[in-house]
């Protein structure tokens, strides 16, 4: 029951964050709120591929937490039981890297959500 929950709180948190990417990469003027508050506005072109790189990656990561819960994705299912510690490690990584940011919007948004990501993920990997 746990484990089901924190894959699908995991999921939607990443939807969440897949949504901005995508948003961001379209042009939205959310510049300071990712890449530690270097850019004001939308992203400049050059920059763009970035957050399409980060969504891909946060929609693949959800289907193996999803997999490895048993949710949905039954075809890694078998992968899913390292690739969610792959997960694990992105969301350790993100956390430092969101509370450590100069920008103050960046990580009173994202600081807490990829907590939130680790915690559940971690719950999921160790099941």
């Amino acid at each position: 029951m746990l484990t089901t929950f924190a894959a699908i709180l995991f999921a939607v948190l990443a939807l969440g964050v897949v949504a901005f990417q995508v948003a961001l990469a379209a042009g939205a003027p959310w510049g300071e709120f990712t890449l530690g508050g270097r850019y004001r506005g939308a992203l400049p072109h050059p920059v763009r591929p970035i957050p399409v790189v980060s969504a891909i990656l946060l929609a693949a990561f959800a289907a193996v937490v999803l997999a490895r819960a048993g949710i949905a994705f039954s075809g890694i299912m078998a992968a899913s039981s390292y690739l969610v510690w792959v997960v694990v490690a992105y969301c350790t990584a993100g956390a430092l890297a969101n509370y450590i940011t100069p920008s103050r919007r960046e990580r009173a948004i994202w600081f807490p959500v990829v907590m939130v990501m680790l915690a559940s993920s971690a719950i999921v990997a160790m099941s």
